[in-house]
Formats: C-alpha cells, structure tokens, sequence
C-alpha cells in the first residue's frame, strides 16, 4: 500500500520550511490564471482577514481559510514535484512577492518582522534563518512555458516592469496595485494582512511516495480544471531525452505544433486531444510487439514499460506527427480520391472507434517515405474494415468485443499482410435476421452508422463536410402518425423510416407532410429573395419527388436496406459460403 505524508499546514509553516524546495515540472502546463482569478482570490482573503471591514471581528487563533490540496512527490533530486496545487502555490508566491516589496522600506516592527517572515517563505535560508536572495524555494521546469524566467525573475527582483507580457507579471501587478490601495485605505491594518494570510491560510500538502501515487491522488480529489493528462507525462520523457541530446528548443517547437493541431482535429470525450493521438499510436506499437492479449493497459502503464523506452526513441516522435498529419488530411479531406473520401465518411459514424486505431496501423505501416497510401490498397482496406466493424458490431455490440478478432489483425497489417478476418464470418440467414428484429432507435449509435452507410452505397450521393451536423430524420413524420397511424406502430421507427438530414434543414422539415418537405429538402427561395440550400442526401429528394411515403414504402425500403449490405458483406468476403 503506498504511504501518503498528510499534514494540515499554514502558509507559513509549510513555506517556511527548510525542507521545502519546490519544482513545477516539466510536464506541467504553463501559468493560467488571470484577472478573473486573482481578484476573486484577493477579495476572498480580505474578506477572511477583514470580516466586516474590522479589524476587530478576525480570531487568530480559530478563523481559518482553506486554500486547497498541495500534492507532490519527492522526486530523485530531493525536490517537491508538484502534480496538484501549481496554480494556487504560483499565485501565493507572487502575492507574498508583492507584499515584500511594499514593506522594503517599513521601519515599524511589525511590519519589519512581516517582511522577515515574508522572505523565509520566498528564499532558502542559511542556518542562521537569514534569506539566501539567490536560492528561491520555489523553481519551474515547464516545457511549454516561454515566460516560466519572468516569474523566477520577478520572485528575485521584485520588478514586473511594463516591457513583462506573461501572466505572472500581470498577476504580480495586479496584487502590488491591491496591497497600495489597501495601505492608503487602511495603514493601520498594513502588517495584519499578510500575517494573518501566512498564520491562518490553510493548505493540505499531500506527499506521495511516486509520482504515480501523485498522479492517481490528484485524479480522484482534483476538482478545479482539468487533471494533468497522459500526454503530460509523455511529454516530459520526451523533454529529458532531447534535452540530453542538446535539442530542447526543437523539441519544445515540435511538441507545441503536435499540442496544436491536436486540438484542431481530435474531441475526444475523455482525455485530451494529444491523449488520443497516442491512443492511436499504442495500437501501432502494440501490434509491432506481437501483443494479441485483449486486455489492454492503460496508455501510461503501456508507454512506461522499460522505463518509457518508446518514449525514448527518435522515431517515435517523428511517427506521431507522420501519424497526426495524415489524420490531419483526413479531417481536412484532403490528399484523397474521392472514392477514399467517401468510405472515411461512411467510417466517421462507425458503431465504435475502432477503425481509427485500424486505421492509423494501416498508415503507419503502409506508407511511402512521403507519407502517402497506395489508393487502390486503401479503398479496399476502408470497405473491407466498415463491412466487418459494422456486420460484427450487429452480432455483438461494444468496442470490447472487436478487441479478439482486430488485434490479430494488427499484427498481420505490420507484418505487411492484409487485414484477415476471414475467422469471423457472417452467416447469411442470421446476420439477415439480426437486421430485422434490430431495434433502430434515434439514441443507438449503429442506427446512424447504417443510414449514413445507405446514403453512401448511392454511387451519385456528394461528398458532405465531416463538420456537417447530420440528424435522423423521419421520413414519415411522427406528427402525421398522430393523425393518420401506421398500420404496424414499430414501422414509425423502422429502418426503411429513417434517414441522416442536415440540422439546419431537418429544423424547418420536421413535422410536415411529406409533400411539404419536397421544397425544405430541394431548397428554395424565401419571402426576402435569398436562396436557402435543401439537403445533400440525394435520396430523400428523389422521395420527396414521388408526392408520398406510405407504410409499404417503408417496410420496402427497410428490406432493401438490409439486403443490400448483407450483399455487400458478400461481395467483401465476409459470408460464410
């Protein structure tokens, strides 16, 4: 079991402390508080301070403000490396800075004392208890923080001059231009500020034993912003390693482009943007290494192995921004035939994201030395994968199921064979009978996969942008079911009832008659003269066109749905002869 150190400290008591030596990390994000923070912060502690204004109405010896969590780890060096609390001990130091700067010149005890304590909270100390004014109790590492010399300049100067752009530097003149006002307002109070900040604040410093007894403490008590990813991890291995080999400043360039682009193409629900994209690369990895077993460990635990030895490697950072480029061209649709585009369309609303990790196994093994793909290899690979992915999320629904027969798979496709799935095949008469006793309710992800699939196997259907918002529509529409019924009520929600409409048009055809839709899905023109798109999704013009959709229709058009993919499964080589 690991041991936790847990001990409620002041501000005074923990900064003071001679065993207190502080390190923001490397994988550490930059500084971000603002104004906003600040001033919440500042009136928070006056408020604390000064209840009601007074002087009077503060108990020293009972009030307490409880400022949050500090967790940290000692790390080889003998420094606190801080996982949680970087924010709030940043801001602390700043704001006692500001303070010390003020009393430079006090001549009162009191506040002279003030400073002094002040100062043992900024500076190591000689044994003497006297501030070393070149050792700061306080150091940041952060990879991706350009301005991270301001803040450790201004912790040993004192100086945020106009020319300092960073957030430290406003944070620091934000809190100086505060404490001047509350010494012109209230002089008397001048020393019973931060006496009373660095007495009667409370923080919980929480030191663990390993920074992943850090890292796990600080997912489960964190509430305030986001947690520190994997990738913030990863990111520190890869600062060591280019660091020793004397190319910090390329990689700290190569990682921002890698964080920014990022962001621009992966959402993905858990996780940050840079999590996903070494989510994908792990699939690579785990094939090149032979691994079929289908559990599959954690992204910290898998690239921790060896001591991060992946992470270690050169390759490895080119292969991710190979990797995130070609996902980048997807997004962008771009780099592609049209015929590729359109299977990566189809693919964009699979049952699960499965094909991605296929996907991007695919690229990385198959690719030219420009990080091109042989078209006609990757038609044939995107059909194949969205024929199985989808047949096999019917029979047996869940990412966890595909996990048996796509990791073999993987280790096939880096082996320079083809995807195999030809151990999994489909039974002709029972995926059949799965499709229609299927419940294709709006909620299930695989209802939209096979609409957007039906609209595609339409060799005249456009290309849409993957950033369209695409909707179920109800063909026949449930306010017309409500004053002319189906015969069978589970055909309002069947199959042949359905297909994807853009949001902006779905809006206005919602609860017509279907000859009313004819005009919302072909476009028009309004009462001002200006022209409004209709749909893409060519079959639903072509019915609008046909003055009606009955229930014949749809329990037509749903046999023709099914059969057409159970054919195609044929054509792919995914039935059983």
């Amino acid at each position: 079991m690991s041991k936790l150190n847990i001990d409620q400290r002041t501000i005074a008591s923990l900064f003071s402390d001679k065993r207190s030596d502080f390190l923001i990390p490397d994988y550490q994000r930059p500084y971000a508080w603002g104004e906003d923070e600040c001033t919440t912060l500042w009136e928070d502690l006056k408020s604390f301070a000064f209840p009601n204004d007074s002087s009077q109405d503060f108990d020293s010896e009972n009030d307490e403000y409880f400022l949050g969590p500090i967790v940290t780890f000692k790390n080889e060096d003998g420094k606190q490396e801080i996982i949680d609390g970087q924010q709030r001990l940043t801001t602390m130091m700043l704001l006692l800075r500001a303070f010390y700067s003020r009393f430079e010149h006090a001549q009162d005890d009191d506040t002279v004392e003030t400073r002094k304590l002040i100062a043992r909270c900024i500076w190591k100390t000689n044994e003497l208890g006297r501030p070393i004014f070149d050792r700061l109790k306080i150091d940041s590492e952060v990879a991706s923080d350009d301005d991270k010399g301001e803040f450790l300049s201004i912790l040993e100067r004192g100086v945020a001059d106009g020319s300092m752009r960073s957030r430290y530097a406003a944070a620091y003149r934000f809190f100086s231009e505060k404490i001047a006002d509350f010494v012109d307002r209230m002089p008397m109070y001048t020393a019973l500020f931060p006496i009373r900040i660095l007495n009667n604040v409370i923080l919980l410093p929480i030191e663990a034993e390993s920074q992943d007894t850090a890292l796990r403490i600080f997912s489960t008590l964190n509430d305030r912003g986001l947690p520190l990813a994997d990738a913030d991890i990863f990111k520190s291995q890869f600062y060591k390693h280019f660091s020793a080999e004397g190319r910090k400043d390329e990689f700290v360039a190569r990682w921002k482009r890698l964080e920014e682009t990022a962001g621009l193409i992966f959402k993905p629900a858990t996780g940050t943007p840079l999590d996903e994209l070494f989510t994908r690369y792990m699939y690579y990895r785990r094939a090149k290494k032979g691994i079929r077993d289908t559990t599959t460990k954690s992204l910290r635990d898998f690239y921790s192995e060896g001591g991060y030895e992946i992470l270690k490697q050169d390759a490895t950072l080119d292969d991710l921004e190979a990797l995130l480029d070609f996902w980048r061209r997807v997004d962008a649709q771009e780099g592609f035939s049209e015929r590729v585009l359109r299977r990566l369309f189809v693919l964009s609303y699979a049952p699960n994201g499965m094909w991605a990790y296929l996907l991007s196994t695919w690229f990385l093994a198959r690719r030219d030395e420009d990080g091109n793909l042989d078209d006609a290899e990757l038609y044939g690979f995107l059909r194949y994968i969205t024929g199985f992915i989808y047949a096999y999320s019917l029979e047996r629904p869940g990412v966890n199921a595909l996990r048996g027969p796509v990791y073999p798979a993987l280790i096939d496709i880096v082996n320079g064979r083809d995807a195999d799935f030809s151990g999994h095949l489909f039974d002709r008469e029972t995926i059949t009978g799965r499709f229609r006793s299927y419940q294709f309710t709006n909620q299930r992800r695989f209802t939209r996969s096979m609409l957007v699939w039906w609209a595609y196997s339409d060799p005249e259907q456009p290309l849409m942008d993957l950033d369209t918002t695409l909707e179920i529509e109800h063909i026949y529409a449930r306010k017309r079911n409500e004053v002319h019924p189906l015969t069978d009520r589970s055909n309002l929600e069947a199959l042949g009832n359905k297909a994807m409409l853009e949001k902006r048009v779905n809006i206005r055809a919602a609860d017509y008659q279907l000859a009313d839709k004819r005009k919302y899905y072909e476009g028009y023109t309004n009462d001002n003269g200006t022209e409004v798109p209709g749909t893409a999704v060519r079959e639903l013009v072509e019915i609008s066109r046909r003055g009606d959709f009955s229930e014949t229709d749809i329990e037509g058009r749903t046999e023709r749905i099914i059969a057409a993919f159970v054919d195609w499964l044929g054509e792919l080589g995914l039935l059983r002869e």
